[in-house]
């Protein structure tokens, strides 16, 4: 009778096993499951917390994010009613799940309390029992952020952001994954200058202490100055991925006015790169709504506080045509001149480009940079790509750009050499200490005699200059500042006769235009 008891109970407990295990593969009993899961927690009085994306200055929110990251990592998200199927940023045939952003519910345990997560629109809501809330809260928040840490520090994609129209649903900001190859070893710029960049951004990540003692905002600003094609794009991608930090690239054309450029900086995040190009295009031709007051404040201004941890990057092409009030420090703390290729630079590009360290026709290029010719990296870079199957080949072509680049220097030198002056001879008389001739003391300056054809000194004569060998050369007109002043002695009829017969007199003085 007993072996018939235990029998039955025994029968009882498989069936009820296996019909669990039945209904937790089908539909109806995950259906089943989480009913029984809500009726259970429908006795229980809970605690709601609402995560929004944005804060109220439509900056984004850390805490959202995180979080966000926090729940693709549980193993509830896999099991999701929704989930996205995207590509690794990093490694194309990997497939990584994120979680959709529809109204779904994810659960997580955590020292053995149940915790309820909601997603809703632009928004997470995380659900927990009243009673545990003080027990749990706190820890558990530290543990998302201890998970997230460690997940970012293996799958760190770098962002690039870019700003555009105004968007209340994402912000001001797109963002797309930063895949640049570049790195600050890889820039054609001198081993000296790289070394002392990384050095010098090295000692910025660790100078938190050093800047909060001085009163300093916690960030640091570079200009990247030099000729289209030097490499200044390239060195700063290598920046960004030497610090990890995400780059938000600013528009100027997109920005309406002063306020919507404070705005932008406002929605930026610490530990990010914010970078300008062109900046100079942009204060001399002032293409666009924000002036030069308002890029100051930008660069250094209270609103530049707002966000620690930042590196500021402007790229010029001529800094001489920048406002000085641009290039004071406190504004640019460093400066970096990015010039055309020299033989180093050439070496370094040869060695990335072609894998060569030495080749026999290295002597030869070096003789051709030392004889004044000079390329871009971009220039030689692209004659490397496009030959990289030769190396050979690709110097021999460097060899004839140089050599193209090198005659065109001679031939422009050349000609500016062999130009001859034009010579304006008259024997006129001399009034005045400055040595402007007598018959145009009334029209001299602007209304007369272009000011660059005035003596700025007394006058010498044809004997004086010829025993010096030489003649007073302080401000030289120009050919067309020449033909401007023979326009004026035509239109004064009453003069060209005195200057006729001034032409018989002894004392003869010589204005050379070059």
């Amino acid at each position: 009778m007993f072996l018939m008891v235990l029998l039955v109970v025994a029968v009882v407990v498989i069936c009820f096993w296996l019909m669990h295990r039945i209904l937790s593969r089908t539909t109806g009993g995950h259906f089943l499951k989480n009913k029984w899961k809500i009726m259970e927690e429908y006795f229980h009085a809970h605690q709601i917390y609402k995560i929004p994306k944005f804060n109220n200055h439509m900056q984004q929110n850390q805490v959202y994010d995180k979080c966000f990251t926090y729940l693709n990592s549980l193993p509830s998200a896999e099991d999701s009613d929704f989930v996205n199927l995207f590509s690794g940023n990093t490694k194309p045939n990997e497939i990584n799940l994120v979680i959709d952003d529809t109204q779904q519910m994810f659960t997580d345990t955590y020292l053995g309390s149940r915790i309820f997560w909601k997603l809703e629109k632009s928004s997470l809501v995380l659900k927990l029992r009243r009673k545990e809330k003080r027990r749990i809260l706190s820890t558990y928040l530290q543990h998302i952020h201890d998970v997230v840490e460690e997940i970012e520090l293996k799958t760190k994609q770098i962002k690039l952001y870019i700003n555009a129209e105004n968007d209340p649903k994402n912000g001001r900001w797109i963002s797309v994954p930063f895949n640049h190859p570049a790195t600050i070893d890889t820039s054609a710029v001198d081993a000296d200058v790289k070394s002392k960049i990384k050095s010098d951004l090295e000692s910025f990540l660790k100078s938190e202490q050093y800047y909060h003692r001085l009163g300093r905002v916690w960030k640091r600003s570079y200009l990247l100055h030099g000729p289209s094609g030097t490499g200044k794009s390239s060195f700063i991608a290598g920046m960004a991925k030497f610090l990890r930090y995400d780059i938000y690239d600013v528009d100027f054309s997109k920005v309406n006015n002063d306020s919507d450029l404070k705005l932008l900086l406002l929605q930026t995040t610490s530990k990010s790169m914010i970078v300008v190009e062109d900046l100079d295009r942009y204060l001399v031709e002032k293409s666009t709504a924000v002036n030069l007051s308002g890029i100051l404040n930008f660069m250094d201004g209270i609103i530049s506080s707002c966000g620690e941890e930042r590196v500021l990057v402007f790229t010029v092409s001529n800094k001489d045509q920048v406002d000085p009030t641009v290039m004071r420090p406190g504004r640019i703390d460093v400066h970096v001149q990015f010039k055309l290729c020299d033989f180093t630079g050439f070496k370094t590009l040869a060695n990335s480009h072609l894998g060569l360290k030495e080749h026999k026709l290295f002597p030869q290029v070096e003789e051709i940079f030392q004889s004044g010719a000079s390329l871009s990296p971009a220039e030689i870079g692209e004659i490397m790509v496009s030959n990289r199957g030769s190396p050979t080949r690709a110097l021999k072509n460097v060899i004839n750009s140089l050599k193209v680049n090198n005659d065109m220097k001679v031939t422009v030198a050349s000609v500016a050499e062999n130009e001859q002056p034009l010579r304006l001879t008259h024997s006129i008389s001399v009034g005045g200490a400055l040595g402007v001739p007598s018959g145009l003391l009334g029209h001299g300056g602007p209304a007369g005699l272009p000011p660059r054809l005035m003596y700025s000194g007394s006058a010498r004569t044809a004997e004086e200059s010829h025993n010096t060998g030489s003649f007073r050369r302080e401000s030289i007109p120009t050919v067309k500042e020449f033909k401007k002043f023979y326009g004026l002695l035509k239109t004064k009829h009453s003069k060209k006769d005195h200057f006729d017969g001034l032409e018989k007199e002894n004392s003869q003085h010589e204005v050379s235009v070059f």
